[in-house]
């Protein structure tokens, strides 16, 4: 990041071919954001639905940062944070509305509380309902077991959106469909980790930032409309391997090889049990049911990418 830090908040969306959700999300920030100094940078990774243009002639202002391909979204951000000038950075994903006050928010918390690292509000869907906003760093026995089952019986060590927090608290992460970071914390901790093409990446730099006792909260005053997955929902079935390379690549990196192996020894076994699952299914419907299809292909290329012992190429990094 630049030394000379001219803004409160140097705000930054990544985008690749969700123009409309991007100009919603553009205009949510000029709608609501007032009392502090911003930049905004847009980061396209090689769109090809006239995104760019789109923001050129509606928000001139904008830095705009213009890729031929998509990069990814840990490399896509870290174009914008090095040219940035806040001495914070606010990351946005392009579904992401938000609302009065909300940055705000943000930004109180962060000033009051010099030793929080990333922060991030509480997700909430249209209708007000709540997303989950945080989660804890992936291990073998969240892994393992059914994660919902582990909020319920142990509620303290696996916090979740059923509880209703009054006041901020300390979390392992925060979901990165928008998270204002410190830029003291960045240049201590560094940027984000481009190994990391979509998903997880916000989970490793919270992680890196844990183990330089950067404190990461989640404060619920902030409120944040998600429409959650859009960009993700593009091209779904390379997106759930994506998720599972970022997985594999956060435990080799974290946990030892060790985890790893035994991890996707674990995972592969439940892929071919659902895929048979879902199988028997969609034959008891005669293959009518869209859903259950669509499982079915998503389970195959699964297995079919574990069999290949998880080549980079098919998921989202491929293209």
């Amino acid at each position: 990041m630049k030394a000379a830090l001219d803004h409160d908040l140097s705000v930054i969306i990544v985008n690749w071919n969700t123009r409309e959700l991007l100009l919603n999300c553009i205009e949510s920030i000029y709608r609501t954001v007032r009392g502090l100094t911003f930049e905004i940078f847009v980061v396209d990774n090689g769109s090809n639905d006239g995104s760019p243009d789109s923001v050129k002639r509606k928000f001139p202002a904008i830095e705009l940062i213009q890729n031929q391909r998509n990069l990814g979204f840990a490399r896509a951000n870290n174009e914008a944070l090095r040219r940035s000038r806040g001495r914070y950075g606010l990351l946005v994903n392009t579904d992401v509305i938000l609302t009065d006050g909300a940055v705000e928010k943000l930004v109180e918390f962060m000033e009051g509380n010099p030793t929080v690292g990333v922060a991030g509000g509480q997700l909430i869907n249209i209708d007000g309902s709540k997303q989950n906003s945080f989660d804890n760093f992936p291990s073998l026995t969240a892994e393992a077991l059914n994660k919902s089952l582990l909020r319920i019986v142990f509620p303290k060590r696996y916090p979740s959106k059923r509880v209703n927090y009054g006041t901020p608290v300390d979390v392992d992460s925060v979901i990165g469909a928008c998270m204002i970071v410190r830029s003291r914390a960045i240049r201590e901790v560094g940027l984000l980790d481009e190994d990391y093409f979509f998903f997880l990446e916000e989970t490793d730099w919270c992680y890196r930032m844990r183990r330089r006792r950067w404190r990461i909260c989640h404060v619920p005053q902030a409120k944040i409309i998600h429409l959650q997955g859009r960009t993700a929902n593009l091209v779904r079935d390379r997106a759930k391997i994506e998720y599972y390379r970022s997985l594999y690549l956060f435990f080799r990196k974290h946990r030892g090889i060790a985890a790893v192996v035994m991890l996707k020894g674990f995972l592969f076994l439940r892929f071919c049990v659902d895929f048979l699952l879902t199988l028997l299914s969609c034959l008891f419907t005669a293959f009518r049911k869209e859903r259950l299809k669509r499982k079915l292909g998503i389970y195959a290329r699964l297995i079919y990418w574990h069999m290949r012992l998880c080549p980079g190429g098919m998921g989202l990094g491929g293209g």
